[in-house]
């Protein structure tokens, strides 16, 4: 993809990502000026919050083409078990919407028999130039008041693009019990155009929180996930945190957002409060992408929603994405 036409946010904000980084306290605060940036092929304008000490005209992002960059995403692909991948269609759309990217973190795969996963994998293979593999995760919901809502991520990859290292790892739940899925943990080297490593790890956490009253619980929780692995793994500074995080609507307050330990200063929301990561005539930021650093300088800036589709047999929410610089 070339461009950014069917992206709602597709845009490009260096000076935010990597001078000034923002915690969600400033998103919410009235010391934020007032981007309006208009998204090409579309006739609407997206409201991005800046700081006032940051000038968007020294440092923009700079032009890069696609193969220039490794885009990632994130995508919640409703009840996705084998009823889902029972239909031609459905199925055919969905590995379009995952051959846009280089990276997928799947979210709510539900299938006790753990097949589609595989089947899925099968479908983007063979419809992609390039081969893909996944590291997929155990079922989640280990605990035992938990078991009644197991599903299982993936993380879809081009290998081409990112080398797995490892077979990734749920986070160890078993003393707190703060989720009702435990997170997903994937690490992986990025590749340069001609397929040589880089020598850059990038440590993926995914995660689907239980939505309702315990949402800004596992929201809270993720900071403990996030400091735990950087424990585990001292040669690792920096991490990315995406998938559904249900932070919107009935379930999260923009006040307990700017209240939560992802609000500090050290994180960054790549995807803010004011999208819409809904199929439906909700307008709620549910889906999220999360940072603590630049990604050693390879943070570009440019993000966006997926908007290409409509049909919610397809999905109840829509991918999310982000770029980093190959």
């Amino acid at each position: 993809m070339g461009n950014y036409d069917g992206y709602l946010q597709g845009l490009s904000l260096a000076a935010i990502l990597i001078l000034a980084p923002i915690a969600l306290q400033s998103i919410m605060s009235d010391d934020s000026d007032v981007v309006y940036v208009l998204v090409p092929g579309e006739d609407e304008t997206t409201t991005i919050y800046i700081e006032n000490n940051t000038s968007t005209n020294d440092a923009r992002a700079p032009e890069l083409n696609r193969s220039e960059v490794a885009r990632i995403a994130s995508f919640n692909i409703k009840v996705f078990g084998e009823t889902k991948m029972s239909k031609p269609a459905v199925v055919d759309a969905l590995v379009d919407i995952v051959l846009t990217y280089d990276l997928v973190a799947v979210q709510e795969i539900k299938d006790i028999d753990q097949t589609v996963p595989y089947d899925f994998l099968d479908a983007i293979n063979a419809k992609s130039p390039t081969a893909w593999e996944m590291l997929l995760s155990p079922r989640s919901g280990l605990q035992d008041d938990d078991q009644s809502s197991q599903e299982q991520y993936a993380f879809y990859y081009n290998t081409s693009v990112f080398y797995a290292m490892g077979n990734g790892t749920l986070h160890n739940d078993s003393v707190n019990d703060d989720f009702q899925r435990e997170p997903f943990i994937g690490q992986f080297e990025l590749l340069d155009e001609n397929g040589t490593g880089t020598g850059f790890d990038l440590s993926l956490i995914t995660i689907h929180t239980k939505p309702g009253d315990e949402t800004i619980g596992e929201i809270n929780a993720l900071h403990n996930v996030v400091n735990t692995y950087l424990e585990n793994n001292s040669e690792e500074d920096e991490v990315v945190i995406l998938g559904d995080f249900n932070a919107a609507c009935s379930y999260v307050s923009s006040n307990e957002l700017s209240n939560s330990p992802l609000a500090h200063s050290n994180y960054t929301w790549i995807i803010e409060n004011n999208v819409d990561t809904t199929v439906s005539d909700s307008y709620c930021a549910y889906d999220r992408i999360v940072t603590n650093g630049d990604l050693d300088g390879r943070l570009v800036g440019t993000w966006g929603v997926d908007t290409s589709f409509s049909d919610s047999d397809i999905s109840d929410h829509y991918p999310i994405w982000f770029d980093i610089r190959r």
